[in-house]
């Protein structure tokens, strides 16, 4: 009897332990976790085709429209003025900007002078003899003949006989020589040709100036041109008179200007076309760095996304009921960080920003804001 008693424990006792064995050893196995379905929210907008202006971003550095590189045609020691010969300094227009010693040429005008005078009054008794009808207006010419005046035009000669009698006393010839010198005289001193400033300057006062020397810069502060140049693609899309926005790098300081000058050859190497575009500002300086934005053209039934947002096949995800999709687009233009397309219907949802991995086929949730 015990020793079945004992057999019946020591088989319950194998039942228990095979029992405890399975439920530890199904208690270490791990679950696999049932994936949450994950439906991404995207940004939208709903299309509706307007009028997009074309903008063509340019930039440049802006350059004097009026300059003037100053020479020298004569000789001379550099005389100071009323005003300095130093960059920065500001003229208006018709005061002098250099004067050269001319001491010495203006005694040789005024002999040559006073000899075209000996000569006039030398043929005087002649004229009143053989030409009493022409005397008296070359004695109202000698009458007012000053040697420190510019030399008055000689009288008009009516009659082959008085062109050959004035002639051939080289008086004509004395006239014209006299002219010559004072034309040159005039060159010792150089005027400004505008209202400006000077931008560089090569001599100082005292300093020996010789003939053909630069001496220096002078432009017109008033108005500057910046050229800018484009792909010859937007060729066509430039119009003279076009109204330009340009800012500095800052985006602080806003200009208005106008294409004032449109290159016709194209660049054969970098085929681009080079325009002009002429602004005016008090607070504008030559050399200044400014961004412009052309108005090029207006397309009509287009719309304006980010150009993230077109594939490389130039198509574009839709939402249609929660489900990405792509149709086709035609690119019109291209910025920077913008995309103009066309033929996209009006009422189609496209994505409003990028979505990563997405793909046709994708279930989406459009956003909704609170309200």
């Amino acid at each position: 009897m015990r020793n079945i008693v004992l057999s019946i424990i020591g088989a319950l006792l194998i039942v228990v332990a095979i029992f405890l064995g399975k439920e530890i050893s199904n208690s270490k196995k791990k679950q696999r976790p049932v994936p949450e379905k994950v439906v991404k929210t995207v940004f939208t907008e709903t299309v509706q085709n307007t009028t997009i202006p074309i903008i063509i971003p340019a930039n440049g550095n802006l350059v004097a429209k009026r300059r003037v590189e100053l020479f020298s045609e004569v000789q001379g020691i550099f005389k100071s003025g009323r005003k300095l010969f130093k960059p920065g300094q500001t003229f208006r227009r018709g005061e002098t900007l250099i004067r050269i010693d001319a001491a010495e040429y203006y005694a040789g005008v005024q002999s040559s002078k006073s000899n075209l005078y000996n000569s006039i009054a030398a043929i005087m008794p002649d004229l009143r003899l053989d030409f009493p009808e022409i005397y008296q207006k070359w004695q109202t010419y000698l009458n007012n003949f000053d040697l420190n005046k510019t030399t008055p035009k000689l009288p008009e000669m009516t009659t082959e006989k008085e062109k050959y009698f004035i002639t051939g006393r080289t008086i004509v010839t004395n006239y014209y020589n006299v002219k010559n010198l004072e034309q040159r005289l005039a060159k010792y001193t150089i005027s400004a040709p505008f209202s400006g400033i000077l931008t560089e300057t090569l001599v100082t006062e005292g300093s020996l100036v010789r003939n053909g020397q630069k001496l220096g810069e002078f432009i017109d502060t008033s108005i500057y041109e910046m050229e800018v140049a484009l792909s010859k693609k937007y060729a066509s899309l430039l119009k003279i008179g076009e109204k330009v926005v340009l800012n500095n790098l800052e985006k602080t300081q806003t200009f208005s200007g106008v294409v004032s000058r449109i290159n016709g050859n194209i660049d054969q190497t970098t085929q681009t076309i080079t325009a002009f575009i002429e602004v005016k500002d008090a607070s504008l300086r030559e050399g200044m760095y400014l961004e412009a934005n052309l108005n090029a053209k207006e397309e009509a039934n287009a719309i304006e996304i980010n150009r993230s947002l077109v594939l490389d096949n130039d198509q574009i995800f839709i939402v249609r009921d929660s489900i990405l999709d792509v149709i086709d687009a035609k690119p019109i233009y291209f910025s920077a960080t913008k995309a103009v397309l066309k033929d996209i219907p009006n009422g189609t949802v496209i994505l409003s920003k990028p979505v990563p991995g997405a793909y046709a086929g994708m279930l989406v949730k459009p956003f909704q804001p609170s309200k």
